[in-house]
């Protein structure tokens, strides 16, 4: 009677074992796609607070579709790729920076002395978006990302249509110091950017993020943003990462065809 016992313990034990296995493999399942397009949505959402267009009282989808046009860059040569000669299953909406980035034939190790942001590989392609209004482009917002204390830290930063003045930066995914690092969430500090200067009249990266306060009677204010206090390493993360991504190494090649008028996708 006590054998039968622990066989029917364990037989039921096992049942329901199965039963759960199988009801959170369902789960898993059909949460999966709501997962997907959550994520897709947030990315959408940062898109548009980096280009200043995000109000919560909007579909950020429909904000999206009818002033947002995503291109798709060569990153090594600048060159803005036409949508018949996109790489075969290249599509924004499911773009994934780092499935790209550390693709064998998708993307590319960076040399270790240009590395300043610490990110190892990059992706051959990226796509960036054009804010386009009244049929004019406003604005562009080009994807960034680089290492922090802790972390990759990925967001995005817009420039307006002068290819120099900074609009709006924001982050969409890092895992900073809360109270420290995880400051580059800060709204007031986000706001500390738009209107700075990223490039000095010789079209050199000239933005920089310091220790302490801008002092505005600098001669360099205008291209200088707070750091973020008790956050030196994070601060310098930010730094060189718009260093990098700013410069010929990133989109600065971008930039200067866009300067020059160079044809869109």
């Amino acid at each position: 009677m006590q054998k039968d016992s622990i066989q029917r313990t364990i037989l039921v034990a096992l049942g329901v074992c199965l039963v759960c296995s199988v009801l959170v493999s369902g789960a898993a399942v059909s949460l999966s796609s709501i997962q997907k397009e959550n994520k897709r949505l947030d990315k959408v959402k940062n898109i548009l607070i980096a280009g200043g267009l995000y109000d919560p009282a909007q579909d950020i989808q429909t904000v999206y579709d009818n002033k947002v046009v995503p291109l798709l860059v060569e990153l090594d040569s600048g060159r803005i790729v036409g949508k018949d000669a996109y790489p075969e299953g290249m599509h924004a909406a499911t773009y994934d920076l780092k499935k790209m980035a550390s693709d064998p034939t998708m993307g590319r190790g960076i040399d270790p002395g240009e590395d300043i942001a610490n990110i190892r590989k990059r992706p051959k392609y990226i796509f960036i978006y054009e804010v386009i209004e009244n049929d004019k482009l406003e604005k562009i917002i080009l994807p960034i990302y680089g290492y922090g204390l802790w972390s990759t830290l990925y967001g995005f930063v817009s420039l307006g249509n002068d290819f120099q003045t900074i609009q709006g930066i924001t982050y969409y995914e890092h895992a900073e110091t809360p109270g420290l690092g995880g400051e580059v969430d800060n709204p007031r500090w986000k706001g500390l950017w738009a209107g700075k200067k990223a490039f000095d009249g010789s079209g050199n990266v000239a933005i920089s993020v310091i220790k302490g306060a801008v002092d505005p009677n600098h001669a360099q204010a205008k291209h200088q943003v707070d750091g973020l206090s008790g956050a030196t390493i994070t601060t310098r993360g930010v730094h060189n990462m718009l260093q990098y991504w700013l410069s010929d190494k990133g989109y600065g090649r971008l930039i200067e065809t866009l300067k020059e008028g160079g044809t869109r996708g």
